[in-house]
C-alpha cells in the first residue's frame, strides 16, 4: 500500500501543471446549472482516454466514470465533484477570467472537478494493483434549488458504492490547510415562498383598501421572531428572506406582495416544526389585517452529516499529505447547505473543507462573490488526499 500510494502521489505530482490547466479552461469557461455542456465533453474526453467506463444522461450533464481493478475485491469507493457555476461578473482580474458575460466560477467547482479529473487519471495509471474499484461522480446544478445530487442517484451513482468522499474550496483556512467536522457539518437548505393579497386603494384614501405592503412588514417581522423567541437557542436556526415584490405606483395601496425566503437548520426536529410556525405567524397576522395569503415551503438537502469512521479515513490521508497540525477540526456547523448531503443520506462517506487562501494570490475572498478565486497550489493537495482516502477504504476489511 505505501509503494502504491508513493508512487500515485509521484503521479499526482507530474500532472500537476495538467491538472492546473484543466482548472483554469474550466474558469473561463463557466455553465449555469443544467447547462454544463462544455465541462461534460471537456470530463468525457479526459476520462475515456485514461481508460474510464463513462455513464451518460439524456436529461443532463452529468457523468458517471468506473475504473474496474481486475483484482479480487468488491468494494467501490466514489469520489464526487459539482461542476455548474453562478450568475455572477466575475471581477478577478485572472488571466483566465471567464469569458463568459454574468457567468463565473464563484464557488470553486472548476477547482473541485479539476481535484476529481486529476484524482482520476492518476488513479487509472494503477488500475493494475488497485485494491478495489473507483467510481467518479461529477455533478451537475449543484447550485440550483433541487440540487443535481438527486438527479445522479436516481441515475444509479451510488449502486455498489461502499463510500464517497467529496471536497469544496475553502477561502477561510490557508492554502496547506484542511478543515474536517464530525456529525453534521452543515445546514439543510428550504425554501420558501409567501403570497400576501390585499385590496387596492388610491394612497390618500387607505382605509378604502388592504395594504399588503403592511401586512408583509407585519409577518417579516413575525417571522424573524420565531428564532428568537420560538426555538432552543442551543439549535442553530436560520429563516432569511431574499425577495421581496410588490406594489405599481408610488400613490395606490398595493395589494400583491411576493416573499421569498430561506431557512437552514442543523435539527431535522426543528426543521420539521418550522414550516407549521411560519405559517401560523403568517395566517394570524393576515385574518386580523383583512388580508388572504398562499404559503409554500419547499423542503430541499438534508442536513450534511459526516460519517465518523470516514472523516477518521479523510483525517489520517490529510496527515500524510499536510501534516496533522495543518488538519483542523472546524468543531462547529456552518449554515450553509450542500446537496452532497444526499449521497449521505445512503452511504456512509465524509466532505471536508480544502484550504485555499492565499492573500499574496488574493484568494481569500468568501464564495458567491466577484472576486473570489481559488489558490492552484491547493489542487495538488486535494487530489492526494482523496485518491488515498480512497486507497485506505479499498485496502481495508470488510466490515
Amino acid at each position: 500500500m505505501q509503494d502504491l500510494k508513493k508512487a500515485l502521489f509521484a503521479q499526482i505530482d507530474a500532472i500537476n501543471d495538467k491538472v492546473v490547466t484543466i482548472r483554469h479552461d474550466l474558469h473561463e469557461h463557466p455553465e449555469l446549472s443544467g447547462h454544463e455542456e462544455h465541462t461534460k465533453y471537456l470530463v468525457k474526453g479526459i476520462l475515456e482516454a485514461s481508460g474510464y467506463k463513462v455513464k451518460e444522461f439524456d436529461d443532463h450533464y452529468g457523468l458517471i466514470a468506473d475504473l474496474d481493478s481486475p483484482n479480487i475485491g468488491t468494494k467501490r469507493v466514489a469520489i464526487r465533484a459539482d461542476m455548474d457555476a453562478l450568475p455572477i461578473e466575475e471581477h478577478t482580474n485572472a488571466p483566465y477570467a471567464s469569458r463568459v458575460p454574468g457567468v463565473m466560477h464563484a464557488c470553486g467547482h472548476d477547482s473541485h472537478t479539476a481535484i476529481a479529473l486529476g484524482a482520476a487519471i492518476a488513479l487509472a495509471e494503477f488500475k493494475e494493483q488497485l485494491p478495489g474499484n473507483i467510481r467518479f461522480i461529477f455533478q451537475p446544478s449543484e447550485e440550483s434549488k433541487e440540487g443535481g445530487s438527486i438527479q445522479m442517484i436516481e441515475g444509479g451513482a451510488l449502486e455498489g458504492v461502499d463510500a464517497i468522499f467529496g471536497l469544496h474550496a475553502y477561502p477561510y483556512l490557508p492554502t496547506g490547510q484542511i478543515g474536517y467536522k464530525y456529525g453534521v457539518m452543515m445546514a439543510s437548505a428550504d425554501v420558501f415562498t409567501i403570497e400576501i393579497f390585499g385590496k387596492a386603494a388610491h394612497g390618500a384614501r387607505p382605509h378604502e383598501g388592504v395594504d399588503a405592503i403592511l401586512v408583509t412588514a407585519m409577518i417579516i417581522n413575525s417571522l424573524n421572531h420565531i428564532v428568537s423567541r420560538r426555538i432552543d437557542p442551543l439549535h442553530p436556526a436560520v429563516i432569511s428572506l431574499g425577495q421581496i415584490e410588490g406594489g405599481s405606483a408610488p400613490n395606490i395601496i398595493c395589494d400583491h406582495v411576493i416573499v421569498r425566503g430561506t431557512v437552514r437548520t442543523v435539527n431535522e426536529e426543528i426543521r420539521k416544526n418550522i414550516p407549521e410556525m411560519m405559517e401560523e405567524s403568517i395566517k394570524g397576522i393576515a385574518k386580523s389585517m383583512g388580508a388572504k395569503f398562499n404559503f409554500d415551503y419547499e423542503f430541499g438537502q438534508p442536513e450534511l452529516i459526516n460519517d465518523d469512521k470516514m472523516v477518521d479515513v479523510i483525517v489520517e490521508a490529510a496527515k500524510e499529505v499536510v501534516g496533522a497540525e495543518n488538519c483542523i477540526d472546524l468543531e462547529d456547523p456552518v449554515m450553509g447547505g450542500e446537496d452532497f448531503s444526499e449521497y449521505l443520506q445512503i452511504v456512509p462517506g465524509a466532505f471536508f473543507r480544502l484550504g485555499t487562501c492565499n492573500k499574496e494570490k488574493e484568494t481569500c475572498v468568501s464564495q458567491h462573490n466577484s472576486r473570489f478565486n481559488v489558490d492552484d497550489d491547493a489542487l495538488q493537495i486535494g487530489m492526494k488526499i482523496l485518491s488515498s482516502a480512497a486507497l485506505k477504504v479499498l485496502e481495508s476489511p470488510a466490515s
